[in-house]
């Protein structure tokens, strides 16, 4: 069954209704004041918001797709511009790779030269997203060394690297030399769908060498830098959403998550007792799925 989302915003004087359709299979579709929205990309220029769930300890553990998200994610979340550049390199992709299957290892003179287009097509493409990742890393890395430093009261070194095994040659001349292979395996083998975000740790990659608390510690650090970095570039700060995140962390990150947090409205969800020094406003129960009762804090 599909999951209906409703919230109610406030923009200035002006008062909006946000509802999402979440369905089993295909995409999401979403309203604006009962107004179809035609790309979900829209609702981050209408209501931002920043999200930290336990899943996001994957940001740090799981493969390079993980991290791409991440980085694409937060890309569209500071410019909503850069969904366009994700989209265009997500179409070019899906097309190369279908003329790749359609040849069944074989060329003749007309797919070669559909080749060469979608080639010239995916060199753009990929360079665009290329400059809008590495830019992005750029600007997001004092603010996750500084989370970083804050979360853990430590004096670990972070770092991040953007691994792109095309780039020392250039994209063009990568997939010329992958042609055979990606004819062969039908698909695109190289380029920036494969590339990495390796996140380091006292110069060590957090993935293999870093524990458990460190790599929770990481991966909130990247949310929360990245959270600051798209509230400076977009001038007013997303809402920041932790969903039972100090069942992740130990007393002292939770503690200092707590002095740390970012200025602008922030919602935690705690499955157990909120740890000591949490002052909040407004507090709700919620049971079997429903808000029960609005406590007093």
């Amino acid at each position: 069954a599909a999951a209906i989302l409703r919230a109610e915003a406030s923009s200035g004087d002006r008062r909006l209704l946000v509802e999402a359709e979440i369905p089993t299979r295909g995409r999401l579709k979403a309203q604006l004041n009962r107004q179809r929205i035609a790309r979900t990309s829209d609702l981050l220029d209408i209501v931002a918001v920043t999200v930290f769930t336990p899943d996001d300890l994957e940001i740090v553990k799981a493969g390079p797709g993980v991290r791409r998200s991440f980085l694409d994610d937060l890309a569209i979340l500071v410019d909503s511009r850069n969904d366009a550049a994700c989209r265009e390199l997500e179409r070019v992709l899906r097309q190369r790779s279908a003329l790749l299957r359609q040849c069944n290892g074989r060329l003749d003179a007309q797919s070669e030269l559909t080749l060469d287009i979608w080639d010239e097509r995916l060199v753009t493409a990929g360079q665009h997203v290329d400059t809008m990742r590495c830019d992005l890393l750029t600007e997001l890395l004092p603010g996750v060394q500084q989370a970083y430093g804050s979360l853990s009261r430590g004096g670990d070194e972070v770092g991040l690297q953007y691994d792109a095994l095309w780039r020392g040659i250039g994209l063009a001349d990568a997939l010329k030399a992958a042609r055979r292979t990606d004819l062969e395996r039908g698909v695109t083998t190289i380029g920036p769908h494969r590339d990495d975000l390796v996140l380091w740790l006292n110069a060590m990659d957090a993935r293999s060498t870093a524990s458990q608390g460190e790599q929770r510690c990481l991966a909130l650090a990247l949310k929360l830098a990245g959270h600051r970095l798209a509230t400076q570039r977009r001038g007013t700060a997303p809402v920041l959403l932790l969903d039972d995140v100090f069942s992740e962390l130990d007393p002292n990150r939770s503690a200092a998550l707590l002095v740390h947090l970012p200025p602008g409205q922030t919602v935690l969800t705690s499955a157990a007792a909120l740890p000591p020094g949490t002052a909040p406003e407004l507090l709700y129960r919620v049971e079997g799925g429903h808000v029960c009762a609005m406590v007093s804090p």
